[in-house]
């Protein structure tokens, strides 16, 4: 009797051993999503929908010089890290003053010292910036960057609200913030 009972409860620790499941640690760069309206806002109503959500990853500056340097001025960058970023809108909007239709673009950018591209990309659910096509730009459109008031150090999205149908969208890293209008 004994044994029966030992001989099961080692099939019973084997059985559960065998299932274990080996999760991923943390990722270094967290995926964030930025919403517009801000989902998490203390003045949103109930039943108010978003109009745009950008989903990115934030790396985090770690004593590095980010712009001509680790992201260096005039090449295309995925904007955050990992996974290109993710930008969906809900219904048509204009977007750094051109007319974009409602779906889900990839984000890209191109830093410049003076002046930033901001692209919409119709490439999607890929690693990085490393198969940018520009062939498959769906609009570009270009914004002055701007000194942050403080060194930001995880690279981050944030959605200004301008009026119900209208926001500022800013991406800011490191000592750079650039700004983006968007309206619906």
């Amino acid at each position: 009797m004994k044994k029966n009972i030992i001989a099961s409860l080692l099939l019973v620790l084997a059985a559960f051993t065998a299932h274990a499941q080996k999760f991923r640690p943390l990722d270094k760069s967290p995926r964030d999503i930025a919403y517009f309206p801000d989902h998490f806002a203390h003045d949103r109503k109930d039943g108010d929908k978003a109009l745009v959500k950008v989903s990115y990853s934030r790396p985090a500056l770690k004593d590095r010089e980010v712009f001509g340097k680790l992201e260096p001025y005039g090449k295309v960058w995925r904007t955050g890290a990992d996974e290109a970023t993710e930008i969906k809108f809900y219904q048509d909007a204009t977007f750094g003053g051109k007319k974009v239709k409602a779906g889900t673009y990839s984000l890209f950018t191109i830093p410049g010292e003076k002046e930033w591209t901001v692209i919409l990309s119709s490439d999607l659910d890929y690693w990085g910036a490393y198969k940018y096509k520009e062939a498959n730009d769906v609009l570009r459109v270009t914004a002055a960057p701007k000194p942050a008031a403080a060194p930001i150090e995880n690279f981050s999205i944030v959605f200004e609200k301008v009026s119900d149908t209208s926001a500022k969208m800013f991406m800011g890293w490191d000592k750079t913030v650039v700004e983006v209008p968007v309206t619906f």
